[in-house]
Formats: C-alpha cells, structure tokens, sequence
C-alpha cells in the first residue's frame, strides 16, 4: 500500500496552514493550491504528463501503522490531500494501496466538483489504477460508483474486470509481462487526455516513477510521529520500496507549510542524466 489517508469522504474543516514559501500567513489549503500554481496547467516533459507524488510519513520514516496510511493523517493533511487532487487530470494509484485503503470516489465534494467545472475541467479526475492481475473486491466503492472515470493501467493483454457501475477502459503496455511506465504513461496524456498526474502511491509505484526519470514534484506530509519497531512485511513501509537507487536521487526544496506540529514539504525532482532506471516494471512489485 502506502496511499495515503481516507479517501472515502472530503475533509470536513478548513486546517490554517502557514509557513507557504516565499509568502508566510496561514491559510486553507484550497488557497495554497492557488498560490502555487497548480491551477495553471504547468507543461509536462514531452511525451508524458507532468507528474506529481504525494505521500506522508512519520518522522523515522514510517509510511504505514499497522499497514495503513491513515493513522499518520491529521486534519490539514486530508485537506491538502483533496485539495491537490482538486487540480489534476488523473490521480495514480496502484492496485494494493486502493485495495488496503478501500478507495472511494476521487472527488466526493460537491463544490469541488463545481469548481473544476467553472476551471474546463472534467468533474472529477480520471483515476488511473496500475494492475497487474485486476483482483478487486466485488464492493470496493471507487468501482461500484457511477460517477467513476478509470482506467487500468496493466502488462495484462486480456483480462478486464467485471461490470460494476463504474466507467472503466484500459491502457495495455506490457512489455514480455512487465509494465512498461513510460509508455502507459504517454498513452494517458494522448488517449485521455492526462496533462497533469498525481500519483498517490504506494511505494513500489512511486519507487519506479522516480527511477525511470518519470517524476517532477514530490509533496511529503511529515507526521509528527514516532512509530519505533520492526514490524514485518507491509507494516514496515517507507514512502519509496525496492532496489537502492544508485547515485541518491537530488530534491530541490520549494516550499515548506506547517500547521501544528505537522510539515509539509514540497519537493522538485533534479534530473538525473547517470540515474540507474527500469522503464518496465514487474507488475508484481507494483500493486498487484
């Protein structure tokens, strides 16, 4: 897994968050989004979208408690969540983190949905779910809601899953069974239209985004927690899993926000022309 957050239901009370580089003072989290400009439709690297990472953790490092996100969630963190899926084409996610966080409709807010209307853009984004063996609970809501536009993104050739209410398409790039990212990627801003992607996790699928040189921004919510422990499997996730990357991926800091004792970081990615990338993915390691 290692989404994060509930994604069932908006955040219900406006968290003041303060700290926004260059300009300070607190505000809503709506309004940040503004202030940084992601109303704007930055332009992608050609050939794919622009492509953005959200994911929180604890202080040591942790992306889950007790194999979920939600538990390092606060207030002004599930407003910034929604708030950044406000502004985008497509939301990414992989196939276990929906599972394990029982994803529901991407945006549940009415008045959200309003003003992305008035901005010309679809009513809710696009919610892209990489698969590889398309295993979904028969009544996991983000299918079973009408007002769902997904797409899967799988290696699988064939397989589609049954008709359950949402409005569901597919983008196959499979390269000898193993997803090719780059391509399904290229395939979502041609066919759907995908300027803007915000990819929630998990771990594997932000690891090789990041790997493959196919990630510019990377928003980290900083739990003001400690978990300790060595907990098996899952449980002991970290916002990036798998192989090491060999040289350390470069950040650049853009801006910082708090609100209590939580951070909010907001990271470019520094290209890295030596990076050591896979372009295709095994789609086991992903989500499953």
């Amino acid at each position: 897994m290692a989404a994060k957050r509930s994604t069932s239901a908006a955040a219900t009370a406006t968290t003041a968050l303060t700290g926004l580089v260059p300009q300070q003072g607190a505000q809503p989290a709506h309004a940040v989004v503004e202030q940084l400009g992601l109303w704007e439709r930055p332009t992608g690297p050609p050939g794919r979208p622009r492509v953005m990472i959200n994911m929180v953790s604890t202080v040591d490092g942790r992306a889950t408690l007790a194999g979920r996100s939600g538990p390092l969630s606060g207030a002004a963190d599930r407003e910034l969540f929604h708030a950044l899926r406000a502004t985008v084409d497509g939301v990414l996610v992989g196939g276990a983190t929906v599972r394990a966080e029982r994803y529901g409709r991407i945006i549940p807010d009415a008045g959200t949905r309003a003003l992305r209307r008035e901005r010309g853009l679809a009513e809710e984004p696009l919610a892209c779910i990489v698969s590889g063996r398309l295993e979904f609970d028969e009544d996991l809501p983000l299918f079973a809601e009408p007002a769902t536009r997904a797409v899967i993104v799988t290696p699988s050739a064939a397989s589609t899953l049954p008709a359950r209410g949402a409005s569901v398409e597919y983008v196959r790039a499979g390269v000898d069974g193993q997803l090719d990212l780059r391509s399904a990627l290229a395939e979502l801003r041609t066919r759907f239209a995908v300027e803007s992607l915000l990819c929630e996790g998990g771990p594997h699928l932000c690891r090789e985004l990041l790997a493959s040189g196919l990630a510019d921004e990377l928003f980290l919510s900083l739990s003001p927690k400690l978990a300790g422990g060595e907990p098996p499997g899952a449980q002991a996730l970290r916002i990036l899993a798998g192989v090491e990357f060999d040289p350390a991926l470069e950040l650049e800091l853009l801006g910082v926000l708090r609100s209590g004792s939580a951070l909010f970081l907001r990271y470019g990615v520094v290209p890295a022309p030596e990076r050591v990338s896979r372009e295709t993915i095994a789609s086991s390691s992903l989500a499953r």
